[in-house]
């Protein structure tokens, strides 16, 4: 038997929580860019437990988050700025995986788990409101 979606949203928003508790511990660390890769997919599963109460998901990342954007961000389910708090973790976890020699500062690391915090809390708001987890 497939789980529901609320089952899968709830999944997803826990694995958010987790990859958030990742990113902070990789920052004690000092693994930044570990930390900064964390905080994105935090982001990104906690959008997943949006998305899959639409019945949508995909396997790229740009539809992923292009979905959420089109259906709750511009529909006014989350504030028009949550786009940026997306695009910046999508666009420094990118650099941080995949180009050499990026280097990522304490700061910026710190500031992308602050956004990762802020964006997972107004998820969960989302979400009680649809009485996910409840």
């Amino acid at each position: 038997m497939q789980p529901s979606s609320w089952d899968l949203s709830v999944y997803r928003i826990q694995r958010a929580e987790e990859d958030l508790r990742a990113a902070q511990l990789n920052l004690k660390s000092s693994l930044y860019k570990a930390a900064v890769n964390r905080s994105y997919y935090s982001i990104f599963h906690a959008i997943r437990s949006v998305n899959v109460l639409d019945d949508f998901d995909a396997s790229k990342h740009s539809s992923v988050i292009a979905h959420f954007n089109q259906y709750h961000v511009h529909t006014g389910d989350f504030e028009k700025g949550t786009y940026k708090i997306i695009d910046s973790a999508y666009r420094i976890r990118e650099k941080c995986d995949y180009s050499d020699f990026f280097v990522v500062s304490r700061e910026e690391a710190e500031e992308q788990i602050r956004k990762a915090e802020i964006f997972l809390q107004e998820v969960k708001g989302y979400l009680e409101q649809k009485n996910i987890g409840q």
